[in-house]
This record gives C-alpha cells, sequence and structure tokens, in this order.
C-alpha cells in the first residue's frame, strides 16, 4: 500500500507543536528523510499483507427489529455453533460489543467504531466456541465502554429490565440486561472500573471480574491496559465459574499475562464458608453523599445469612478505598484512556504482544469523522486526558501508578485477617436514565457516579464477584465479594454458599 507523503505544511505543524523553530531548508531535508524512512513503512504493510493479515470469515447475522429488542440490548443477532461436547455444550452466549466476533460487525457503542467488521476471534470466543458454546449474537455496550450507566451508547439507551425508565448498569448494559430477561445463558462482558460488576447489579445477575491478568483481553477493544479485564457474566454463580474455567489462562499473545496460574473455580464451589473470616469493608458502606441505607442493610443481612452457615464475619478497614482509591483511577483512567484508546486507536505502541492495525486504522479515521457524535463522558475524558498528557507530562498519570503497589498493599493486609472482603457492589439502586441532550455536567456525573466500590479492584486486580443480593422499592440490590488475587475460586465459592442460602433470585417483572 501506498503511504502518502508529508508536505510542508504537514512539518510546519509538527515543527511547531514540537517547539522546533526550522527554516524552509531544513524543512525540506527533513522532508527528504521522511520520504526514505517511509518507504520501509510501505514494505510493512506489503510484509503483513503477506503473512499475517487474514481474510474475513463470512457468518450470518441481523440487527433486529426494534419491537424485539424493546430494552435496546442487541446489537446484532448471529448464530455461531462452537464444538459438539463440551462444558458450555447446548449454552448461549452473547458477546459484548467491544470484542470481536470474526466476520461480524462491530461498534463499541459508537460511531466511531460502527460498521467495522473483525477478521479474527477475540480469544475468549475461541474459547467458548471450544467448549460447545453457541454465540448468539453481539450485546449493546456504552460508547467506547467510559460509562457505568446505559444511556451514552450511539444506538440509544439500554433499559433496566427492573423499570423501563432506570439504567441497566454498564458498560457491559446489553450483557446484563439479555442475561436478566433469560434471552441468553450466559454473557461475555468487560471491566475497567466495574463495567462487569455493576450492570450485574442494577440489572439482578451475577457477575465475576477476574483477578486481573487472568483472562486474556486478546481480541477485545482496549481503554487502558493496565486496568483492562473480560470476565463472564450469567444468571447464577455455576454458570460464571464454567465459564471463567473455560476462558481463564494465558493465550501467548496478551501483555497483560505474565504466566497466570491455572484455575478450577468449579471443583471448589460447593466447599461452603464454614470456618472463613468474612470482612465487612468499612469504607465501602456508608459513603457519604452516595450510600442508600437500604442498600447496606440488605447487603449486611446477606452477610448474616453467610455467618449462619458457619463464616466468622468482623470488621475490615482499608484507608484508601474510599476516595483516594477513586482520585487515583481517575488519574489512570483519564490519563491512560486518553494516551491509548484515543491518541494511540485502542492499542497504543511500546509493549509486545497482540496488536489489531486493522481496527485502529478504521478508528483513527472514523473518529475523527464522527468526533462530534462521541458521548460526553468520552469527549470529557478526551479534553481533559489531553490537557493533562500536554501540560503535565504524563507525570501524574505516572504518580498514580507508583502509588497502586500502597493500596494493593492495604488490601492485602486486609487478607491476612479475612479471607474476603464484602460490601455493596453499587451504594445505591438504578438512577432513572439521563436524557441524551442533559446539561454536560449532568451527563457525565450521571454516566459515572457510581465507581467508588468497583474501581479500586481494576486498579489492584483483586478478583470480586457481585451477586443479587436482594431487592430495595423493587430494584435488585448486590453484594461484593473480593478475593485475593488469582483466588477466584475463593469469591464464586462464597458467591455460591450464598446463592444457595438464599434461594432463586426473582426475575424482573417485565422479562
Amino acid at each position: 500500500m501506498s503511504v502518502k507523503r508529508p508536505v510542508k505544511a504537514d512539518f510546519l505543524i509538527a515543527a511547531q507543536d514540537h517547539g522546533y523553530d526550522l527554516s524552509d531548508s531544513q524543512i525540506e531535508s527533513f522532508l527528504s528523510l521522511a520520504d526514505e524512512t517511509l518507504g520501509s513503512y510501505e514494505a510493512i504493510d506489503a510484509l503483513y499483507a503477506a503473512h499475517v493479515a487474514q481474510p474475513t470469515p463470512v457468518r450470518e447475522h441481523s440487527k433486529p427489529a426494534n419491537a424485539d429488542n424493546l430494552h435496546g440490548a442487541w446489537y446484532v443477532k448471529t448464530h455461531i455453533t462452537g464444538a459438539a461436547s463440551g462444558p458450555l455444550a447446548g449454552r448461549t452466549v452473547v458477546i459484548k460489543d467491544n470484542v470481536s466476533v470474526a466476520g461480524v460487525p462491530m461498534a463499541n457503542g459508537s460511531l466511531s467504531l460502527d460498521g467495522y467488521v473483525p477478521s479474527e476471534d477475540a480469544t475468549v470466543v475461541k474459547r467458548l466456541l471450544a467448549a460447545g458454546a453457541t454465540v448468539v449474537g453481539k450485546s449493546v455496550c456504552e460508547d467506547l465502554c467510559f460509562s457505568g450507566a446505559s444511556f451514552t451508547s450511539a444506538s440509544g439507551a439500554v433499559k433496566n429490565p427492573w423499570d423501563l425508565t432506570r439504567n441497566a448498569g454498564g458498560s457491559s448494559s446489553g450483557s446484563a440486561v439479555l442475561v436478566s430477561l433469560q434471552e441468553v445463558d450466559m454473557a461475555i462482558g468487560g471491566d475497567q472500573g466495574g463495567s462487569i460488576r455493576m450492570p450485574s447489579a442494577w440489572s439482578g445477575i451475577v457477575g465475576h471480574k477476574p483477578t486481573y491478568s487472568l483472562v486474556p483481553y486478546t481480541g477485545a477493544f482496549p481503554i487502558e491496559r493496565t486496568i483492562d479485564h473480560v470476565g463472564p457474566m450469567a444468571n447464577n454463580v455455576r454458570d460464571c465459574a464454567v465459564m471463567l474455567d473455560v476462558i481463564a489462562g494465558a493465550d501467548g499473545l496478551d501483555s497483560r499475562q505474565k504466566n497466570p496460574p491455572a484455575v478450577s473455580c468449579v471443583a471448589t464451589l460447593d466447599q461452603g464458608v464454614a470456618g472463613l473470616k468474612i470482612g465487612l469493608l468499612r469504607e465501602g458502606f456508608a459513603i457519604p453523599g452516595m450510600s442508600e441505607p437500604q442498600v447496606d442493610a440488605l447487603v449486611k443481612a446477606a452477610v448474616a445469612q453467610l455467618e449462619s452457615l458457619g463464616a466468622t464475619v468482623g470488621e475490615a478497614s482499608v484507608p484508601w478505598h474510599h476516595g483516594v482509591a477513586l482520585d487515583m483511577w481517575n488519574v489512570i483512567a483519564t490519563d491512560g484512556a486518553a494516551y491509548q484508546m484515543l491518541q494511540g486507536n485502542g492499542y497504543g505502541m511500546n509493549v509486545d504482544g497482540y496488536y489489531d492495525p486493522e481496527i485502529m486504522s478504521y478508528f483513527g479515521a472514523k473518529r475523527r469523522e464522527h468526533a462530534n457524535t462521541l458521548s460526553s463522558s468520552v469527549r470529557a475524558v478526551a479534553l481533559t486526558g489531553h490537557y493533562s498528557l500536554k501540560n503535565l507530562h504524563g507525570a501524574s498519570y505516572a504518580k498514580a501508578r507508583m502509588l497502586v503497589p500502597e493500596l494493593t498493599r492495604q488490601y492485602d493486609e486486609a487478607f491476612k485477617d479475612f479471607d474476603v472482603l464484602v460490601m455493596p457492589t453499587m451504594p445505591f439502586v438504578a438512577t432513572p436514565l439521563t436524557a441524551a441532550d442533559a446539561p454536560i455536567e449532568e451527563y457525565v456525573h450521571s454516566a459515572l457516579n457510581m465507581l467508588a466500590n468497583t474501581a479500586p479492584f481494576d486498579l489492584t486486580g483483586h478478583p470480586a464477584t457481585s451477586i443479587p443480593a436482594g431487592l430495595a422499592d423493587g430494584l435488585p440490590v448486590a453484594m461484593m465479594i473480593v478475593a485475593p488475587r488469582f483466588q477466584d475460586a475463593l469469591a464464586l465459592r462464597v458467591a455460591q454458599a450464598y446463592e444457595q442460602v438464599r434461594g432463586v433470585f426473582p426475575r424482573p417483572p417485565r422479562g
């Protein structure tokens, strides 16, 4: 492929951005050098096309009619059958639309990717199909996945199945709703600030954020490499555990992974909680200006049921959990997403491992073409991150990353006294949907005001399971169970014990 050469005006702009004072003759010299170097770019294009690029398979798919998509949760439907046998044989799975399914359109909730068709399945999709699952479609997610609410997708709001006027949670909004409505057996979600657990909580299903790097992110559209997670969502704990056993493990491609240990969550799922120590995280309850008393009460009642099964319950404290952790997440997510997801077109550079040049090229062009259609939450990140990177030079990001080990240490200290930590997944019940034309401040705050208990564990990488704990005024409330890193099986085991004593959670009235 021929690479367009720069002209004098291009280098004048570049020189100004770098603070270079160049004469016309100097610019001409640099243009000549660029012409030589860009010949290598053309050579790489040809080599990639010959040795790496894959043809896009043809897979049947269709956009559902509005009458068949009342909650706005489906992006596209398909029917891709997996292996004839396996732990997921006969089970239906929907894939969050930031995860590649070859031959099936992908939008990532945004016009900036709408129409893109991947040529290769993400690793998690390959593993689900190999385990016998049937992939029945892609679920709507929030605009570039940067919202904990469900009103930012370019396709429109995803409606809560318990109350159509309220948020379903995001950014894995469609995945949670389709599972809650039992239109699918299980779903894949992604989580950078709580995006598996938050919609699971508000939609009344089980969601598990795995330990960071346990499940390969290969083939999912990144936001920020150090907080990217992908994981299972289902109507019960066992399905989440089976699914996690299938998708976990190194794939040799994802740079986030450094030989994660093998897991077998199903094997220990029914061992109960007798003898376990459960810590109620003080800072996760009664959060000023945020927590609702009925939410805290329902979660504490759920823990009391675990105590009745033989667990010991006490109070744990992690001082940085409230306030400090969210400040750290704000800096890392803002600078990191601006640098990697936006300026770096999803993948950025400077790490070994898997890249998707086709999606980088497509998104890089389309995000400028559709810049004014991006959600206000994405544009807030773009503008603040651009300012920060230009004027603070990435140092704030570096400071926040250097503080993460201390936050991790504080949680790990608590795990010396307790096997798991428990708190509400969301401090309050599902909020009313925000209008697309709401004032910018209201829009962005509504999209990101619920991360207090979930985002810290994207920073530290601890596994966390969200499980319904009851209803408050007819809306789901969820308990979050956090375990030491790579002890995902323990978090799911505690959730399973609670699920068994709680009984079957009611289905939404509109399901």
